[in-house]
């Protein structure tokens, strides 16, 4: 007697499990959950954000308010053409590449120890995360006290460059000195969100890796990193986010002078130092569609599936 057998499955048949009640009534009390607060930023954004539409149609400036007129997409092409806008976003590009691939690497190295440190566990943690604690603006100050040529310190610590050198007597300086800050200031929530990434690696498939005689460098390509995708990809995009709309070092340090300016910080010069409402609103409509630019770019980059990461997939 011949039994049948199921045909083997298509090369175009998911493989992916159906989902279970459980898991659908799961997902339906999550959106219950998250719907107030999606609908209270979305309140909270919209209005500002098509109020800024509305604005960059004009030639509007407080100087002058009763002159206000429609000129359409006029204060768009005026900002796609100068070269000042192309120069600014080169130069926040710089910022956000430089400062997240450093962070990336010392806030994983942060995060190891972090979770394998087995004496002082608290201590440790809360001296990594001190710097997040500190205000953007204070950090700011502080740093830019340490890179003056007069009484900083940075020229003493750096053998290979002379005590009255000039950190902010030139753009690159200048741009490393705000970089510097930042990552300073930043790389401890780097390391907080790749530490609860490493909190979900399975430590059995670490032992696993090493019985089979994984070196340390395979374990961390093979097992620790793939496991760990997810949450790389949500500190990277967060972070990214955060260093493209860097304003606050920047207004500190050398308040745009050097060819320091970032997109969020010609912005404000146009709004709050020209009073070209227009304008600044057309800058700032810019910057919300290149900062969601970015976002798409990191996600199709990593193309994580989150749904399979929660292994619900």
């Amino acid at each position: 007697m011949t039994t049948a057998t199921a045909p083997p499955p298509t090369s175009g048949t998911s493989a992916k499990a159906p989902s279970t009640d459980r898991s659908r009534a799961e997902n339906r009390l999550g959106q219950k959950l998250v719907a107030p607060a999606i609908l209270l930023m979305l309140i909270v954004t919209a209005f500002p954000m098509l109020r800024a539409i509305y604005l960059s149609v004009f030639d509007y400036s407080l100087t002058a308010p009763d002159d206000r007129e429609v000129i359409g997409l006029s204060n768009y092409l005026t900002a796609l053409t100068d070269p000042l806008f192309w120069q600014t976003t080169v130069v926040t590009v710089l910022y956000m590449v430089v400062t997240v691939a450093v962070e990336l690497v010392i806030g994983f190295i942060f995060a190891m120890v972090m979770h394998r440190v087995i004496f002082a566990r608290g201590v440790i943690r809360t001296s990594i995360l001190i710097p997040y604690g500190i205000i953007t603006v204070v950090s700011g100050f502080a740093w830019q006290f340490a890179f003056t040529s007069t009484n900083g310190f940075i020229n003493g610590w750096l053998p290979f460059i002379g005590d009255d050198f000039n950190w902010f007597g030139d753009s690159t300086p200048a741009v490393i000195a705000i970089m510097v800050s930042e990552i300073w200031k930043t790389t401890p929530f780097m390391s907080l969100l790749l530490l609860a990434g490493l909190a979900q690696v399975s430590e059995d498939m670490i032992e696993a890796a090493k019985v089979d005689g994984a070196t340390w460098w395979q374990r961390l390509g093979k097992v620790i990193l793939p496991n760990m995708k997810a949450a790389i990809m949500v500190a990277v995009l967060f972070r990214a986010l955060d260093a493209y709309r860097i304003f606050d070092n920047i207004f500190v340090m050398t308040n745009g002078a050097q060819k320091t300016e970032s997109i969020s910080f010609l912005t404000y010069r146009q709004t709050i130092e020209q009073f070209q409402l227009g304008m600044g609103s057309a800058l700032s409509v810019l910057l919300f569609l290149s900062v969601l630019l970015v976002a798409f770019l990191i996600i199709k980059l990593f193309r994580v599936d989150l749904a399979q990461a929660r292994q619900e997939g």
